[in-house]
């Protein structure tokens, strides 16, 4: 009995599906290490940005206690993209048994291609984070040196002078960082935690983060930065960055750099009565971005 299409491609599945997971799993999940990782099961995300309370007040005695209200300070919003890529395999190759060679290329493709996707949408939110076409919440970029908050005046992520990546500009970025308030203007004494570089500044980064001395100097003063563990975690490379002397700072406040994932990775394969064709296809749900501005720290470069 001859076998059809829709059982050949039924047969055939498991297996190509097998073959996608394990070339998709070979690739580094480096958005991993910038952003936090959220579900959603709605077609956009919005996250409130509270502006909290003031200091609280001395209440004297018999008198009535203060009041104070939070207001809403920003929105962020969150609209998931779906991202898929197919192929077919013609009949006539299935025909002339070349179906193995060409569906393990095809699908190890396929795996690659959504691989790289993500890992470009995510670096973009970095990328971007200088452009004042791509805005946040609050209607300023990713990095400013003028976020406006509630009642604190302009903040500042970026630092107020570009500077390449070294010894003095990794100081000062912690020190502004170190300098962020709320919306409302109470110190949260934020902290750096883990660098951002793109592959080129590697090496500038390791001398900087690991020598115990100052780096380029003849004298034997002390390397602050290494020696107080001020970036415990150190520093990862993302090699989707496309500024070759920008540098990033990932803090320690909370709700910054997010993805919300809508629908997880899905293939499938179905054979076409038309063409006779047996087509499959991998499709994901998800969208990058960021809440809270005071997530990261970031300078272009000089």
């Amino acid at each position: 009995m001859a076998i059809s299409r829709q059982q050949l491609a039924k047969e055939l599945e498991p297996g190509l599906n097998a073959l996608f997971g394990l070339e998709y799993a070979n690739y580094e999940n480096q958005h991993l290490e910038i952003f936090d990782t959220e579900n959603s099961d709605r077609a956009f995300e919005e996250e409130v940005m509270l502006s909290g309370f003031a200091n609280a007040a001395v209440k004297s005695e018999g008198a009535a206690v203060t009041f104070d209200s939070a207001q809403e300070a920003f929105t962020s919003r969150y609209t998931h993209e779906t991202v898929a890529l197919a192929f077919a395999i013609t009949e006539e190759a299935i025909e002339d048994n070349l179906y193995d060679t060409i569906a393990t290329r095809y699908t190890k493709a396929l795996a690659r291609s959504m691989a790289n996707t993500k890992q470009i949408k995510a670096a973009n939110v970095l990328n971007n984070g200088f452009s004042s076409s791509f805005p946040g919440g609050d209607g300023k970029e990713l990095f400013a040196t003028d976020h406006p908050t509630q009642s604190a005046g302009s903040q500042k992520n970026e630092l107020s002078t570009s500077a390449d990546l070294s010894e003095t500009s990794i100081e000062q970025a912690l020190i502004d960082i170190a300098a962020f308030t709320d919306e409302r203007g109470l110190k949260i004494a934020a902290r750096g935690v883990k660098m951002i570089i793109p592959s080129e500044l590697q090496f500038t980064a390791e001398r900087i983060m690991k020598s115990p001395a100052r780096v380029g100097t003849a004298d034997n003063d002390l390397n602050a930065v290494a020696s107080k563990g001020m970036i415990p975690q150190g520093y990862v490379v993302n090699n989707f960055l496309t500024d070759t002397d920008a540098f990033f700072i990932k803090t320690d406040v909370p709700n910054g750099l997010k993805m919300f994932e809508r629908a997880a990775m899905k293939t499938a394969m179905e054979g076409d009565f038309d063409t006779g064709n047996v087509r499959y296809k991998a499709r994901e749900r998800y969208s990058f971005g960021f809440s809270d501005w005071r997530g990261m720290f970031g300078s272009p470069g000089a």
